[in-house]
C-alpha cells in the first residue's frame, strides 16, 4: 500500500521513490469518486523483476507447483493433530503431481520448504511459487507426530492439471448412527448418485446434526461427507466412533476431520468432551 497520487490510468506504471528508482509497479487505487485519496496498491519490484527475468529468458511466466491443496492450521487442529504450535500448512489433498509422487500424504503438515520454515499457507504459496520448475527441494511435514522430509521435484504450475479419482472400495454394511451431534451414514451407490460424488467415493455423509452441536458451529452441514478421522479413513459409523474415542484416551480436546463439500476438501476439528 501506498499514499502516493495514484489515479486512474497509472495501473502498469512505475511507482517510484525519493531517489527516482522503481520500487514497484501500480495496481489498484481505493477511492469513492475515481480520484486520488491517499490511498493506493502496487505489486513490489522484487516481485516483478523475478517476472520480467521470466519474460525476457523464456517469452513467459513459469512458477513452481508442488501439487497440493493446503489449508490453515488453526489452535483446536493443531491440538488434535498433538502439534506444539498452530504453524505450517495443512495437506488437505494430494492429486497426482510431484508432491503425491514423492510420498506426501494429505493430513501432512509442511512446516519447512527448501530450508526455509513454512508459517502458514501462505508463506508456502510464495516460496513454491518462487523455486525453480524441475528444481528438487526438501519438503518437511509433521506426519503422525514425527518428522518426515521429502525431496519433491516441483512441476510447473502453468501446465498442471488433473486431479486424481479415488479408487473403488467396498461399500461397507453398517447403519446410521449418532455421534458428536451428528447423524452419519456410510456412503451407498445412491448417496453417491444423489450427491454427484465421484463413482468409488468413500466414507461417511451427514444427513443430519443438531443446530446446538459443535459441528454445526464449525460449519459442517447434512450433505457434508467425512472422509477420514483421525488422519485414517472412515467408512462406517464404528471407524468415526472409535476415532473419538482414541481422541478421548490420549487425552485430546478435539478430533480431527476430513470433510469434502461440493468436491472439495477441508479439514475441521471437532471437540470430544
Amino acid at each position: 500500500q501506498t499514499d502516493a497520487a495514484i489515479n486512474r490510468g497509472n495501473s502498469g506504471g512505475p511507482l517510484f521513490n525519493m531517489d527516482g528508482q522503481v520500487v514497484g509497479v501500480n495496481t489498484a487505487i481505493l477511492s469513492p469518486n475515481g480520484g486520488s485519496i491517499g490511498i493506493g496498491f502496487s505489486m513490489a519490484s522484487n516481485v516483478v523483476s523475478k517476472v520480467v527475468d521470466q519474460l525476457k529468458q523464456y517469452g513467459e511466466t513459469r512458477r513452481g507447483w508442488l501439487g497440493v491443496k493446503i489449508q490453515e492450521v488453526t489452535p483446536d487442529m493443531a491440538d488434535a493433530m498433538g502439534l506444539t504450535k498452530p504453524e505450517g500448512a495443512l495437506v488437505s489433498e494430494v492429486p497426482d503431481g510431484p508432491a503425491k509422487a514423492a510420498g506426501m500424504l494429505a493430513g501432512d503438515v509442511i512446516t519447512s520448504f527448501d530450508g526455509g520454515e513454512v508459517k502458514d499457507t501462505k508463506d508456502l504459496v510464495r516460496r513454491v511459487a518462487d523455486a525453480p520448475v524441475g528444481q528438487a527441494v526438501r519438503v518437511t511435514v509433521m506426519r503422525g507426530g514425527k518428522q518426515e522430509t521429502l525431496l519433491v521435484t516441483l512441476g510447473r504450475r502453468e501446465l498442471a492439471e488433473g486431479e486424481a479419482v479415488p479408487a473403488a472400495v467396498a461399500k461397507p454394511t453398517d447403519t446410521e448412527g449418532e455421534v458428536l451431534g451428528m447423524t452419519v451414514t456410510p456412503l451407498t451407490d445412491e448417496l453417491i448418485s444423489e450427491l454427484g460424488l465421484q463413482p468409488g467415493q468413500e466414507g461417511l455423509v451427514i444427513k443430519d446434526l443438531d443446530e446446538a452441536s459443535p459441528a454445526f458451529d464449525k460449519g459442517l452441514r447434512a450433505g457434508d461427507l467425512i472422509t477420514e478421522a483421525g488422519q485414517q479413513p472412515v467408512t462406517a459409523v464404528s471407524d468415526l466412533e472409535d476415532r473419538v474415542k482414541e481422541a478421548k484416551d490420549g487425552g485430546r480436546k478435539s478430533v480431527l476431520l476430513l470433510i469434502r463439500r461440493g468436491g472439495e476438501p477441508r479439514f475441521v476439528a471437532l471437540p470430544v468432551d
